[in-house]
């Protein structure tokens, strides 16, 4: 697996100005200008390619709505702060039909089978990654302890920005002027970068949290659509109805060569959207253009 053929002890993110690059005034920058202006969209994007050191960086540091990017999160803090040794992964949760149809989107939790018998913690994150299940989601944070535990996790990561306030669905509302259920390019694409590359998960859980994302089945019209079809892709995609929120982030692997932190994140500033899914797969498409 990626994740543990290309993983270190070290966080792998840019640290220094050195390694930045920031594009807003080149030929790239003014590309994604144009991808905002053919979309009607507010575009971010950060990418750190982690064999050159090279960061690129557009809008990374303003704000845009998290939707379902916390899903990582969330998974991520399960492991680190509950699990031990595989024992609370097993533990199986109950929770009724009322529960997961009040969370909106739950293709995995809402079956009649998993209603009837529960799901274990452990299926229940792969729910919440792979298939972003806001059942599974929004059961995963009441483990943690609410929304806020999101916040307490990214900050323990460095992660000054990122913050979860609500529930599913209500997190997805995207409007403009919150300052809540936000984060940015940089922030998060660096905070996945410490979970998937990093030392803040032993390296079983890493290489669990890993295979939950390659596992992604949201993603394909997203970077699976930009980036090349024998790249190896661990990320997390998110979004809503409203404000045509496009959001996808992670790792990404092209052959033979070390991983690529990639965060595209956009809003569009009409509260109707619509959501545009080839702009993200786009603006991937602009950084392997750039990075390889």
């Amino acid at each position: 697996m990626p994740g543990s053929a290309q993983a270190s002890t070290t966080d792998t993110t840019d640290t220094t100005a050195a390694h930045a690059s920031t594009t807003a005034g080149t030929r790239l920058g003014r590309r994604f200008h144009a991808l905002e202006r053919r979309y009607a969209a507010r575009l971010g994007v950060y990418a750190h390619d982690t064999a050159t050191g090279r960061t690129l960086a557009y809008r990374a540091n303003e704000r845009f709505p998290l939707c379902s990017v916390f899903k990582t999160l969330a998974a991520a803090a399960v492991l680190r702060d509950l699990d031990r040794d595989g024992e609370y992964l097993a533990r199986r949760i109950r929770y009724t039909e009322e529960y997961v149809t009040a969370s909106g989107y739950a293709p995995i939790t809402g079956t009649d089978e998993n209603v009837a018998a529960g799901m274990t913690v452990a299926e229940l994150c792969a729910a919440t990654v792979s298939h972003s299940d806001n059942g599974a989601g929004n059961l995963l944070l009441r483990e943690l302890g609410g929304p806020t535990a999101i916040t307490r996790f990214a900050r323990s990561l460095g992660d000054p920005t990122t913050r979860l306030d609500r529930w599913e669905p209500e997190l997805n509302t995207a409007e403009p002027w919150r300052r809540t259920d936000i984060t940015s390019p940089r922030a998060i694409g660096r905070t996945y970068a410490r979970l998937l590359l990093g030392g803040v998960l032993p390296r079983a859980d890493r290489e669990l949290l890993t295979g939950w994302l390659v596992a992604n089945t949201t993603n394909t019209a997203r970077f699976r659509a930009g980036l090349p079809a024998d790249w190896t892709l661990a990320d997390k995609t998110g979004g809503g109805a409203a404000y045509g929120v496009a959001n996808d982030v992670g790792v990404v692997w092209p052959p033979g060569r070390p991983p690529i932190v990639l965060s595209v994140l956009s809003t569009k500033y009409a509260p109707e959207g619509p959501t545009d899914n080839q702009l993200v797969a786009r603006a991937a498409a602009l950084v392997a253009d750039a990075l390889t």
